[in-house]
């Protein structure tokens, strides 16, 4: 009588040992690399411009974000298929970010409930930055260029307004600030050595990655936690002003007393972090 039962658990079983051996083979780690490609693109042309606002009075009006990136790409010869194929390459980071929620990272504490709701995080943040640059592709120009600084102070004072919000926005930046921190700790300590085959890397190769991540890392956490601690300050003087998107966010370092060369500091960090996203697409662990 438990025959049919017993059949079907094991189907199940066997189905589920397919999927998962799905989301680990060529066809996920191509859409994977492909997207730190995408990824890569985009930092790199933010570092550009972060640069470019560090020494040339405020970068011609141009923000140093994402909108500010798919307007450099949508300028260029092609730049239409090219916003196209910068969507669609990021819309693969999201599709294998999903499949780690489901069949966990790789590595030996790949399965675990933390990692997956990381890589479940991550799935939704790269959702929406592929909806933005697809609807940006397909005309809607306020979807993707618009301004970040505009859109984070928009969103905090419409969450001031409800009850709690400043808890809720005091919240939201001490999130940020702490995965800043985080960012930046995991980059000094090359933790992201654990996720590339370093051993299958010519020595050069492995050298260069060395610096590349330390030094993108670095700099996109100091980025995060700055904008993390903006939205507190927000949120204890009840100023949705004080919140600042990537631009003002970056623009905030030229005011320094170290001027404009701190700004130009943090701007290569985003370079080599976005060189760095090149290579974890050729040395990532899938």
């Amino acid at each position: 009588m438990r025959l049919p039962s017993v059949r079907l658990t094991s189907a199940t079983v066997r189905g589920k040992g397919k999927a998962r051996r799905a989301a680990k083979g060529r066809g996920v780690a191509a859409v994977a690399r492909a997207g730190f490609v995408g990824r890569g693109v985009l930092y790199l042309l933010v570092g550009a411009l972060a640069l470019r606002i560090a020494f040339s009075d405020g970068g011609d009006g141009r923000q140093a974000d994402r909108g500010g990136a798919l307007a450099e790409i949508a300028e260029r010869p092609f730049g239409h298929v090219m916003l196209w194929l910068l969507g669609g390459a990021l819309a693969g980071m999201a599709l294998w970010r999903l499949s780690e929620v489901f069949f966990g990272q790789a590595g030996p504490d790949g399965n675990t409930a933390g990692k997956r709701a990381i890589a479940g995080a991550r799935c939704l943040f790269y959702s929406f930055v592929t909806y933005s640059v697809i609807a940006y592709a397909a005309g809607d120009q306020g979807s993707g260029s618009g301004s970040s600084d505009k859109q984070t102070q928009d969103a905090t004072a419409k969450v001031l307004d409800w009850p709690g919000g400043q808890w809720i926005v005091a919240a939201a930046g001490a999130g940020v600030l702490v995965a800043g921190v985080w960012i930046a700790g995991r980059a000094v300590l090359r933790k992201f050595r654990d996720k590339l085959r370093v051993s299958e890397m010519p020595r050069r190769m492995r050298q260069t990655t060395d610096v590349l991540g330390v030094t993108g890392g670095t700099a996109r956490g100091v980025v995060f936690g700055v904008a993390g601690g903006f939205a507190i300050t927000a949120a204890l003087r009840h100023k949705p002003g004080e919140a600042k998107g990537m631009d003002n966010t970056l623009r905030s370092f030229a005011d320094t007393g170290a001027g404009p060369w701190l700004l130009a500091l943090i701007a290569v960090g985003l370079v080599a972090f976005g060189l760095f996203s090149f290579a974890s697409a050729r040395w990532r662990k899938f």
